[in-house]
C-alpha cells in the first residue's frame, strides 16, 4: 500500500496540524464520536503520530506510521483508510485494495484486541465502505452483512455511547431496507426503518457538532423517507455549518455542501 501514491488532502486551515501538547487539548472534541482514548502507555508516541497525521489529512502517513505498530495501530490506519477511501481515492480500484488491506487488518485486531470497543467498529466501518464499493447487494450476498451488523453490535455493547457506531448501524439498517424491502430485511437481520431513525438520534444526542451524524441521517433518510425532503435539507445545512475541527470533518462539511448544492 505505501507504494501507491495516494492523493492528497488539501485545505487551507492550518489548525488541522496539532502539533505538540495540541493534540491532547483537541482530543476530547475530536474522539467524542469514535469515544477513542488518549494514547498512552507501549508505543504512546508512535499511536499519537498516527493520530496527528490523520487530523492533518496525511492519510497515507497515517496509515503507514499505524501500521507499523501492528494491531495497537489499527485504529488509526483503518479510519484513516476508510476516509480516504471514501473521499479521496482516484478509482474503485485503488478504493478495494486499501479497504481489504484494512479489512485484514480489522480482523487481526479483533483476534489480538476484542476487548477494545474500536477493534470491532473499525473492523465494521472499513467493511461498510468496502460493500458501498463493491454494491450493497453484493456485499450481502457474500455475507458481509451479517459481519459488520455483527461488529457493531459488539462495539455499541462495549461501549454503548460510540456515536459513530450508531451511526452505522442506522446506515446499515437504512441500507438493508433499501435494497431488501421491510418485511426481508426484518426477517433476516431484524433492521427496520425505525430502527435506523433511532440510531441517528442517539447520534446526533451524544455527538452534536459532528457533521458526519446529519450528512448520514440526511442521506439515509433520501432510502427510508424521500418525501422528507424539508427534513433532509435541515439536517444538510446543518452539517454544512459546522466549523469543523479536522480533515475528516473537512471532507465531511464539503460532502453536505454538494448534496445542498445538487439539490
Amino acid at each position: 500500500m505505501a507504494a501507491r501514491k495516494w492523493v492528497s488532502f488539501h485545505d487551507p486551515q492550518a489548525q488541522f496540524v496539532l502539533e505538540g501538547a495540541a493534540l491532547r487539548k483537541a482530543w476530547p472534541r475530536l474522539h467524542r464520536g469514535d469515544r477513542e482514548p488518549w494514547p498512552a502507555g507501549n508505543r504512546a508516541a508512535g499511536r499519537q503520530a498516527a493520530w496527528r497525521a490523520f487530523h492533518a489529512g496525511q492519510f497515507q502517513q497515517a496509515v503507514d506510521a499505524a501500521t507499523d505498530l501492528g494491531v495497537a495501530g489499527a485504529a488509526p490506519a483503518n479510519k484513516a483508510a476508510g476516509v480516504y477511501a471514501t473521499y479521496l481515492a482516484k478509482d474503485d480500484a485503488s478504493a478495494i485494495h486499501i479497504l481489504r488491506e484494512a479489512i485484514d487488518r480489522g480482523e487481526r485486531a479483533v483476534d489480538e484486541l476484542p476487548d477494545e470497543a474500536n477493534s470491532h467498529y473499525f473492523l465494521a466501518f472499513v467493511l461498510g465502505r468496502y460493500s458501498q464499493r463493491i454494491s450493497v447487494v453484493k456485499a450481502l450476498a457474500e455475507g458481509l452483512g451479517s459481519q459488520i451488523q455483527k461488529a457493531l453490535e459488539q462495539a455499541l455493547e462495549l461501549e454503548p455511547k460510540h456515536a459513530e457506531a450508531h451511526v452505522a448501524l442506522g446506515v446499515f439498517h437504512a441500507e438493508v431496507v433499501d435494497k431488501l424491502g421491510g418485511l426481508a430485511a426484518r426477517l433476516g437481520f431484524g433492521a427496520s426503518r425505525d430502527a435506523a431513525l433511532r440510531h441517528f438520534d442517539t447520534a446526533m444526542e451524544l455527538a452534536p457538532e459532528s457533521p458526519v451524524v446529519r450528512l448520514e441521517y440526511a442521506r439515509s433518510l433520501r432510502l427510508l423517507a424521500p418525501r422528507e425532503s424539508a427534513r433532509m435539507t435541515a439536517l444538510l445545512e446543518a452539517a454544512a455549518a459546522i466549523t469543523p475541527a479536522d480533515a475528516m470533518e473537512s471532507l465531511d462539511v464539503s460532502a453536505a455542501r454538494a448534496a445542498l448544492k445538487k439539490g
